[in-house]
C-alpha cells in the first residue's frame, strides 16, 4: 500500500500531537518551577522613610463623642443679646404674581440670615442657612376650615428650607388692607424662621420628643404650643430687624397676624400677641424662652 501524495500518514500526525503535548508540559513544569522560586525567595523588608508621626498620635480621638445634652428651660441662646437690625430693602408684593412672591420670600429670609447670623456665631453653632421657596399646593386636608386654621407657610429642617403656601396666603391677605401686608408676611417669615432658629440650636428635636413623650393629649399641646410661641416670639426678633424698629409694624402685624381666634397648637390670641411682643422689646433671648414661662403664659 502507498501512501497517496499530499497527504501525511495518520501515524507522523499522532507523533506531532504527541510532540506538542511534550513540550507544552515541560514548559507548564518550567513557569510552576520559576513561579515556586520567587514566592519562597526572601523579600527585602521596606524601610521606613519620612518623619516618624507615631508620636503625635492621640488615643482620646478613638474615643466616641460624648452625647450633646440640650436643656430648652437653660439653653446658652438665652444668653445672646438679640440680633441688631439690618438694613433690607424688602421688595414690594405684587399679590397675584408667583414671581412677586419668590422674589419676596427669598429678599426677606436672606435678611432674617443676616440677622441671626451673629446669633449663631456668638454660639459657635455651624448650621446651613436655610432656601426660601414657595408652592402653589397647600399641606391642609380638603376639608379644612378657617376655625382649624390655615397653612401659611412651614419648615422642613430635613430640606433646610422655607415655604409659603400661595393659596392660603392669598387668601387671607385678599382680607388685610392692601398697605398693611407686608408687615404681615414679614412676621410670617420671622416664625418660621424661628423654627429653623430651634432646629439649629437643638431645641427643635427636644420639642418634638417632648410631644411624642406626652402622656396625654393635653401635655402633648402644652409642648407644642410652647414651641410655636418661641417661634413666635422669635417673629417678634426678625419683624424688628428687617422693619428697623418700626412699631408700627409690630401694632399691625399683632392686629392682622394675631387679632384671631385662639388655637390649640399656636396658643390663645393674647399670648401669641405677648410672646411676638417680647421678641420685639427684650434685650436678650432669654425673653423666648417659653420653655421656662407659666403655664398660664403658654396656653
Amino acid at each position: 500500500w502507498t501512501q497517496p501524495p499530499g497527504r501525511p500518514s495518520r501515524r507522523g500526525g499522532a507523533s506531532v500531537l504527541l510532540g506538542s503535548a511534550s513540550a507544552a508540559a515541560i514548559a507548564l513544569v518550567a513557569l510552576a518551577a520559576s513561579i515556586l522560586i520567587v514566592a519562597t525567595t526572601p523579600q527585602e523588608e521596606p524601610q521606613p522613610t519620612g518623619v516618624d508621626l507615631s508620636a503625635h498620635y492621640d488615643d482620646r480621638l478613638r474615643a466616641r463623642p460624648n452625647q450633646v445634652e440640650v436643656d430648652v428651660v437653660d439653653h446658652p441662646l438665652y444668653d445672646v443679646a438679640m440680633p441688631a437690625p439690618v438694613d433690607c430693602d424688602v421688595p414690594e408684593l405684587d399679590m397675584d404674581s408667583d414671581e412677586s412672591w419668590e422674589e419676596f420670600a427669598s429678599v426677606s429670609g436672606e435678611c432674617l440670615n443676616r440677622l441671626w447670623e451673629p446669633v449663631f456665631e456668638d454660639l459657635g453653632v455651624s448650621v446651613e442657612l436655610p432656601e426660601f421657596a414657595v408652592t402653589r399646593t397647600s399641606p391642609d386636608p380638603p376639608d379644612a376650615s378657617p376655625e382649624d386654621g390655615y397653612t401659611l407657610a412651614y419648615y422642613e429642617s430635613d430640606l433646610s428650607r422655607v415655604t409659603v403656601v400661595l393659596p392660603n396666603v392669598r387668601h387671607l391677605g385678599a382680607l388685610l388692607p392692601p398697605d398693611e401686608r407686608e408687615e404681615v408676611w414679614l412676621a410670617l417669615m420671622g416664625h418660621e424662621y424661628g423654627h429653623h432658629v430651634q432646629y439649629a440650636t437643638g431645641i427643635l428635636g427636644v420639642a418634638h420628643g417632648m410631644t411624642w413623650k406626652a402622656e396625654n393629649e393635653q401635655a402633648e399641646l402644652e409642648a407644642l404650643r410652647r414651641t410655636e410661641l418661641q417661634a413666635e416670639c422669635m417673629a417678634g426678633v426678625g419683624l424688628r430687624g428687617i422693619t428697623g424698629a418700626d412699631e408700627g409694624a409690630l401694632r399691625t402685624a399683632n392686629e392682622h397676624f394675631n387679632g384671631g381666634g385662639d388655637l390649640d397648637t399656636h396658643g390663645t390670641a393674647g399670648n401669641r400677641a405677648l410672646w411676638l411682643e417680647r421678641g420685639w422689646s427684650q434685650e436678650t433671648v432669654e425673653g423666648c424662652n417659653t420653655y421656662g414661662a407659666a403655664t398660664d403664659q403658654v396656653a
